[in-house]
């Protein structure tokens, strides 16, 4: 991951020394204001660098939790990455970069789970973070985790998503709502839905509550 960040770096640096170039290479005239444009420009990408450097390690591990695969976490926390680069100018205000960035994050991840159900190549599990949902009490006992990875598997995105921050994540409802960006009632109404449909789907698969 820090190899990808530098070359990110890199072509930052690269494109502001391009510009550089251009400035050099204008008229005296306009030699001033294309100057303080391309200060502002590398203003800006040392600010990015900063922020980007803070966050980026809590976006990987917020990425491994919903995907459960090290790998496409790391893809995705570096796609969340550019293309906050790429909006960077549309946050205003700077303190919010955190949510700001881990709903770029979620975004990202809910396109490739998405993807996931539509091209499906691998279960989603891990050797040892993949017991997401084990504890909760809608779910009854301790079941298998072919069970449980069969069952979130087959929920969409969003579920994923929502269950994923609650169970493994440990987050309140005020939190999840923060991150993924959208009122405390919406995540209460998805993580309600999510986990009866999980349910449903563990016992369509054979599972009882033996309880």
């Amino acid at each position: 991951m820090r190899g990808q960040r530098d070359d990110e770096r890199a072509k930052d640096g690269q494109a502001v020394a391009a510009e550089a170039a251009v400035v050099r290479a204008t008229p005296d005239r306009a030699d001033s204001s294309a100057r303080a444009n391309l200060s502002a420009r590398a203003d800006r990408v040392a600010e990015f660098a900063a922020l980007a450097d803070r966050h980026l390690d809590s976006g990987y591990r917020l990425a491994s939790v919903v995907l459960g695969d090290p790998t496409e976490a790391e893809d995705a926390a570096h796609d969340a990455a550019i293309l906050a680069w790429r909006s960077f100018g549309s946050l205003r205000d700077r303190a919010k970069f955190e949510a700001w960035f881990c709903r770029i994050v979620l975004n990202v991840c809910r396109d490739r789970l998405r993807h996931r159900r539509r091209h499906p190549i691998v279960e989603l599990r891990t050797d040892d973070e993949s017991d997401l949902l084990r504890a909760a009490d809608h779910t009854g006992a301790i079941v298998t985790r072919d069970a449980i990875d069969r069952a979130f598997a087959s929920l969409d995105a969003d579920h994923q998503i929502v269950l994923a921050l609650r169970f493994y994540r440990d987050l309140t409802v005020d939190e999840m709502a923060r991150r993924i960006g959208v009122p405390a009632g919406t995540v209460k109404s998805r993580l309600h839905h999510a986990l009866s449909r999980l349910r449903t789907e563990m016992e369509r698969q054979g599972w009882r509550d033996e309880r």
